[in-house]
C-alpha cells in the first residue's frame, strides 16, 4: 500500500496517508511535474494518458510527473517519474512551486523542466501515446478549451511558459 506525503495548503508536511485515502478524502499532497523540452528548446514532449488512469484518463498532458511518496523529496520524485513514465534518466531542473486545485484534487506542485531528445520508453500503464509538438503549438492549444488536456497540465504549462 503506497503512502504519500500529506501537506497543508502552504506545503508544510503534516503526515502521510495511503494514495487511496488521499484521493478519497481530497487531501492536500505534493506532486513533482516535469516539462520535457527538446535539446534545441523548440519542442515539448506531450503524451496522452491511458484510459485506465484514476485521474484525468485519456487526456493529453504537456507534462509528466506524479505524487511524492512518503520519504521521498520532490527532486527524487521528479527524477523517478521521468524515468518511469518516459524512460529518461536525467536530473530535472527545479523552476517554481505553485498550487493546483480542481475539486477534490488539491496539491502543491514542484515544477521542473529537462532537455532531452530521448529515446523515450513509455510506461504502458500510464502513457498511451507520446510525441513532440512545437512549443508555440502547445502554447496555442492550452488556450483552446476544445483541446482534451488534463486541467493541471493546462494550468501548470501556462505558468511554466511565463518562466521559460
Amino acid at each position: 500500500m503506497e503512502h504519500v506525503v500529506v501537506v497543508d495548503p502552504d506545503g508544510t508536511p503534516i503526515g502521510t496517508a495511503t494514495r487511496a485515502r488521499m484521493r478519497a478524502e481530497g487531501l492536500w499532497h505534493v506532486c513533482a511535474v516535469i516539462v520535457v523540452r527538446s535539446l534545441d528548446g523548440t519542442r515539448l514532449y506531450v503524451h496522452r494518458r491511458t484510459d485506465t488512469k484514476d485521474v484525468y484518463p485519456g487526456l493529453h498532458d504537456p507534462t509528466c510527473g506524479g505524487v511524492v511518496a512518503a520519504g521521498e523529496t520532490p527532486d527524487e520524485c521528479a527524477a523517478r517519474e521521468l524515468a518511469e513514465e518516459l524512460g529518461i534518466s536525467a536530473t530535472p531542473a527545479f523552476r517554481f512551486r505553485t498550487t493546483f486545485v480542481d475539486g477534490t484534487i488539491r496539491y502543491v506542485a514542484h515544477v521542473y523542466d529537462v532537455r532531452s531528445d530521448g529515446p523515450f520508453v513509455h510506461q504502458p500503464e500510464e502513457v498511451a501515446w507520446g510525441g513532440w509538438m512545437a512549443a508555440d503549438e502547445v502554447r496555442a492549444l492550452v488556450e483552446d478549451p476544445g483541446w482534451p488536456v488534463v486541467p493541471d497540465g493546462r494550468a501548470l504549462i501556462r505558468e511554466w511558459f511565463t518562466w521559460a
